[in-house]
């Protein structure tokens, strides 16, 4: 095969008093600069074409970093949160434990009974025709004052009707007969949890719930102050409490008319 010896004169015509320049250069160095200058094209688009996605992903970056920074600094916040949530509830558990609990509801197999709508029975006086239930309950219930966190609610077509007394008591506090009577329940209960019922004649009946144990049995006699149980907190509670009723003839009547607390 021939070698091209054909060559391109490129003349140089300076302004001014300089000479003109001709340069030669030859057809095969003339493809030889073309195949290079079209390599290093390709190369450059090549390049261009690869760097892009990573030019793209680094400019990314820097809002990435901000957005991860952001998000551990909540995440800090959050675990702060959840601290504070868990030290309020051991608090609020606490505090639920020192004033009592949830008092029962109705629909439960020891049923709630409504509060008398007429007034009580007087016990600060009259003759015992007068007044036959007067001075048989008249005992405060516990071995202590304990705190009143639930009173008697009037209101017997309401859903939150609450039918006695919850007391705030240390578990195992002393649970004693608030009058002599006999010992009509002692069992337990999914509203009530350990309880006793103590029917003391004249349509008197008085509860005591949520016991931790109990030292009564069905058909047992008690005196006025007898031990019957522990305070605690079965059935329906949350909080060590005693739940107390006093019941005239089925209904329920507000015990601090009958005993009054120390």
């Amino acid at each position: 095969m021939a070698i091209d010896d054909r060559k391109l004169t490129v003349i140089i015509v300076p302004h001014g008093d300089l000479e003109t320049r001709n340069i030669e250069i030859s057809y095969r160095k003339l493809k030889i600069l073309g195949g290079v200058a079209t390599a290093a094209l390709l190369a450059v688009v090549f390049l261009v074409a690869f760097m892009f996605p990573i030019m793209v992903t680094a400019s990314r970056v820097r809002p990435l970093e901000r957005e991860l920074a952001q998000l551990l600094e909540e995440r800090a916040r959050f675990e702060e949160l959840a601290r504070t949530l868990e030290q309020v509830e051991a608090q609020y558990e606490r505090i639920r434990e020192m004033l009592g609990a949830d008092a029962p509801t109705a629909g439960d197999s020891l049923p709630l009974l409504p509060p008398l709508q007429s007034d009580p029975p007087d016990t600060g006086g009259g003759s015992e025709s007068e007044n036959p239930v007067a001075g048989i309950v008249d005992t405060w219930p516990l071995g202590s004052a304990g705190y009143i966190t639930q009173p008697l609610l009037i209101g017997a077509t309401n859903r939150d009707d609450h039918p006695g007394l919850d007391i705030a008591v240390p578990r195992n506090t002393h649970v004693r007969a608030a009058g002599p009577g006999i010992v009509q329940v002692a069992g337990e209960d999914p509203v009530y949890g350990l309880h006793v019922m103590i029917d003391h004649g004249r349509g008197l009946e008085t509860v005591y719930g949520h016991a931790s144990r109990l030292f009564v049995s069905v058909g047992d006699t008690v005196r006025r102050g007898r031990l019957i149980a522990f305070s605690g907190s079965t059935g329906r509670s949350t909080a060590p409490h005693l739940h107390f009723e006093v019941r005239l003839d089925g209904m329920a009547v507000d015990p601090l008319t009958y005993v009054r607390q120390p």
